[in-house]
């Protein structure tokens, strides 16, 4: 059996999601995975794939955003020799190469009105034409549709076709974005730095300093799990010896004193240092710690339900200790 995509994450929130799919994938219907950019849609719309009866069907993938609506038309339900200049042979589209397995349309909502219609038809009747072609083609091709737009009110709006949205919403699948999963946070960014340190030939992966670690919990990842991935890797890329410490996290790549654009002038004035000053902001040492030290416990509360024994273990933290640190950080309830 071809491997599930690999997962990381433990807070309930994405959990839940996954648990969802894991049911949702035993179900041949069309469905849809939303979610914001880098939350993991396509690793989710994999995993539905290779949990289903098709596992062992083809995996096909197109970007619906990534083609003009001529070639995402041909991409899609492929041409007949001869169906339009350049055409020189037949192309067998993406939903016959899927016949038998699935089909990830991904950023779906780029796709023109016409060639929406099309894939609702195939959806329908699983058959389609090819483009020049007459013959009507049977398919048996599980539509996942991915998105990163709310495709029920661009239906609302007129901006996307309501009958194929009835169609693909058997069931959707919203991924929570990073900043709500914040019991993901370190074990995502530990996984990163390891695989990186694997990929440069490193023997011990990076450890991350108590700055370092405020800096992922202070931040509000707006790229979700991709941008988090690009810095945990920069960092690991950026330092000089095997085993050393992530003393800081580039978060952003464009962080300079001459960025382009901070001023019209040949170099930085004052006003733009001050803009980008912040990017290179190091937190008061202790008050870094004690704020991760908060952030860790109340998340680990929330996952817990309140319960302080299992966030105590969640944590790796005998119970009594885990009360101390409640008590330091005033984060008892309240009698």
């Amino acid at each position: 059996m071809t491997p599930l995509p690999p997962i990381v994450g433990e807070d309930p929130a994405f959990l839940d999601v996954i648990e969802k799919a894991s049911q949702l994938a035993r179900l041949d219907r069309p469905c849809l995975v939303l979610g914001e950019r880098g939350t993991g849609k396509e690793l989710v719309a994999a995993r539905l794939h290779y949990l289903s009866r098709r596992w062992e069907g083809p995996l096909v993938k197109v970007n619906c955003a990534a083609l003009s609506e001529t070639l995402l038309d041909t991409e899609l339900f492929g041409h007949e020799a001869g169906a339009f200049t350049g055409a020189q042979r037949r192309h067998v589209g993406r939903f016959e190469r899927a016949s038998g397995g699935t089909l990830i349309l991904d950023e779906i909502a780029s796709a023109s009105m016409t060639v929406q219609e099309k894939i609702l038809r195939v959806i329908e009747y699983g058959e389609l034409e090819r483009v020049g072609g007459s013959a009507s083609i049977s398919v048996d091709t599980r539509v996942i549709g991915a998105a990163n737009v709310d495709l029920a009110a661009r239906a609302q709006a007129g901006l996307f076709r309501a009958d194929l949205l009835d169609r693909l919403a058997f069931d959707v699948l919203t991924l929570p974005p990073l900043r709500a999963r914040p019991l993901d946070l370190l074990p995502l960014a530990e996984s990163f730095a390891r695989d990186m340190a694997h990929e440069l030939d490193r023997e011990e992966a990076p450890r991350f300093s108590p700055v370092a670690l405020a800096q992922l919990a202070a931040h509000s990842w707006p790229g979700n799990v991709r941008e988090l991935r690009n810095a945990v890797e920069r960092a690991v890329a950026r330092l000089p010896t095997d085993g050393a410490v992530i003393e800081e996290v580039p978060i952003d790549p464009f962080a300079s004193p001459w960025r382009l654009g901070a001023t019209l002038g040949e170099g930085p004035d004052d006003s733009s240092s001050d803009q980008l000053g912040s990017a290179f902001a190091f937190h008061d040492f202790d008050r870094a710690v004690a704020d991760y030290e908060r952030s860790l416990l109340r998340n680990a509360l929330r996952g817990a339900r309140q319960n302080q024994r299992k966030a105590a273990e969640s944590l790796g933290l005998g119970y009594h200790r885990f009360r101390r640190l409640l008590v330091k950080h005033a984060l008892l309830p309240d009698k």
